[in-house]
């Protein structure tokens, strides 16, 4: 049965886009690099990492394999933690999450990342 359009897209099929995303992301490739080992458009990753289209079990597999993942990464765990996954994927999914993460992972511990904890922490007054 076809989706309608305009109906909002289904919880499962945006988590798995936002799988997609965040393992992209993590191994450093592009849209367009991933689209191009896939043989879809990188229109078509942006939609599927969306969750606006529905990613096939073979285009899945594809896009596991590029991403050098198992199939089953891209659900998460079948268990009450992946609640937690899956809002740890979301917010990794926002731009510059990731760097600030990355960035933040080669400070010394200590009196460094406390200080951009709180940093970062101040500007949500802004």
């Amino acid at each position: 049965m076809a989706r309608n359009p305009e109906a909002p897209a289904d919880p499962i099929d945006i988590a798995v886009g936002a799988r997609i995303r965040l393992l992209r992301r993590v191994r450093g490739m592009s849209q367009q690099a991933l689209a191009e080992a896939a043989g879809v458009t990188f229109q078509q990753i942006q939609k599927y990492e969306r969750g606006a289209n529905r990613v096939s079990a073979s285009m899945l597999s594809r896009i596991a394999t590029t991403l050098h993942a198992p199939v089953s990464e891209m659900f998460g765990e079948i268990n009450p933690a992946s609640g937690a996954i899956d809002e740890v994927a979301a917010l990794l999914s926002e731009p510059g999450a990731l760097e600030l993460l990355r960035a933040y992972s080669v400070l010394p511990r200590g009196a460094p990342r406390a200080t951009l904890v709180e940093f970062v922490r101040s500007l949500k007054h802004i």
